[in-house]
C-alpha cells in the first residue's frame, strides 16, 4: 500500500544561493588516521564525474562533494538554505552558460549538494547563481506517527519505493546495513543539517579500519543501526535511521562517506528490506531529473 503524507499541506519556497568555492589556508595539509600528511580536493566548487550510483569511496579525495556546492553569502539565509533544503528538491541554474539547466539536491553537507548532468556541470563555474524550489521540510507519514520525516521531497516516497505493509510497518528498501560503530562525526548535529560521517570506508588506509563500507555509492540509501535522529543525532538502542550517501570519499580520522537524514524512529516501525538498488540515481530516472 502505498505511504499517506500530509504533503498536500506543505509549501514551497523558492531559496537562493551560489556554487562556492572550494576553499583552502595556507597551511595546506591535512594527515589521515596514521599521521601521514595529504593534499587533496574535496570540498565546494563544481566537481564532475561523481554522480548518484558512482562509489563513494576510493578517491584521491578529502570530503568529496560531486556535483555543485550551493551556499548563501548571508549566514541566516545560507541556515535557511540548509534546513529547508530536502533531498529530491529541483535545484534550477539561473547564470552562466548553462543558465536553465535543472538538477536536484542529494543532500546536504558543508553545502548543499546538487547533482547535475556532466554536460550542465561543464557549463557551471563558481559564483554561478541558482535557484532551489525547496519542499517537503515538514512531511508526515499519518500512518506512521512513530516515525520523523526529514529532508525528503515527497516525490521520493514513491520514486524509492517506501510503502505501509500489511502490517503496518513502513517498509523501505535499503542498499547498506550500517553498524552504530561506524557513525563519526555528525553525531550531536542537527539532523536537518549537514550530514553524518562513516568510518570504517578508508579504501588503502589498512583492513584494521574497515567496517566493510567500500561498497557504498553515492546516493545510497543506508539504515544506520542504533542511531536516533529526530531531534538530533546520536546513539540509541532500538532506533534506526534511515538516510542517503551525499558525500564521499574522506581521509581523516572518523570522516567518511557521509549519509543525510531522512527518516527516524524506533526499529520497530521499520520493514527494511536490503536492495542493491536503492539508490537515488534509480529514484532521480523515475522522477525524470535533468530534464
Amino acid at each position: 500500500m502505498s505511504v499517506a503524507t500530509n504533503r498536500d499541506r506543505l509549501l514551497t519556497q523558492v531559496l537562493t544561493g551560489e556554487v562556492w568555492p572550494a576553499l583552502g589556508d595556507r597551511h595546506a595539509y591535512r594527515v589521515d588516521a596514521d599521521g601521514a600528511p595529504f593534499v587533496l580536493p574535496g570540498m565546494g566548487a563544481v566537481t564532475l564525474g561523481v554522480h548518484p550510483g558512482d562509489i563513494a569511496a576510493g578517491y584521491a579525495a578529502d570530503h568529496l562533494e560531486p556535483g555543485l556546492s550551493i551556499r548563501h553569502r548571508d549566514d541566516r539565509a545560507n541556515m535557511a538554505l540548509q534546513f529547508l533544503s530536502c533531498v529530491g528538491n529541483v535545484v534550477t541554474v539561473r547564470t552562466g552558460p548553462s543558465a536553465g539547466a535543472t538538477g536536484r539536491v542529494i543532500g546536504q553537507h558543508a553545502y548543499v549538494l546538487a547533482d547535475f548532468t556532466d554536460e550542465d556541470l561543464d557549463g557551471i563555474c563558481v559564483g554561478d547563481h541558482v535557484t532551489v524550489h525547496a519542499y517537503g521540510q515538514g512531511l508526515r507519514f499519518p500512518d506512521h506517527p512513530e516515525l520523523v520525516v526529514k529532508n525528503v521531497a515527497p516525490a521520493l516516497v514513491d520514486a524509492l519505493d517506501l510503502a505501509t505493509g500489511p502490517d503496518g510497518r513502513l517498509r523501505i528498501p535499503v542498499a547498506m546495513h550500517v553498524p552504530a560503530e561506524a557513525v563519526g562525526a555528525g553525531a550531536g548535529m542537527y539532523s536537518e543539517y549537514a550530514n553524518t560521517d562513516l568510518m570504517g570506508a578508508y579504501v588503502g588506509q589498512g583492513d584494521d579500519l574497515s567496517l566493510g563500507l567500500e561498497g557504498l555509492r553515492i546516493g545510497d540509501v543506508v539504515a544506520l543501526a542504533d542511531q536516533d535522529h529526530r531531534y538530533g543525532r546520536g546513539y540509541r538502542p532500538g532506533y534506526t535511521t534511515i538516510g542517503v550517501i551525499s558525500t564521499g570519499h574522506c581521509r581523516l580520522f572518523g570522516h567518511g562517506p557521509g549519509p543525510s537524514t531522512l527518516i527516524s524512529g524506533r526499529t520497530t516501525g521499520f520493514d527494511i528490506r536490503l536492495d542493491r538498488d536503492a539508490n537515488l540515481g534509480n529514484a532521480f530516472t523515475r522522477l525524470g531529473a535533468h530534464r
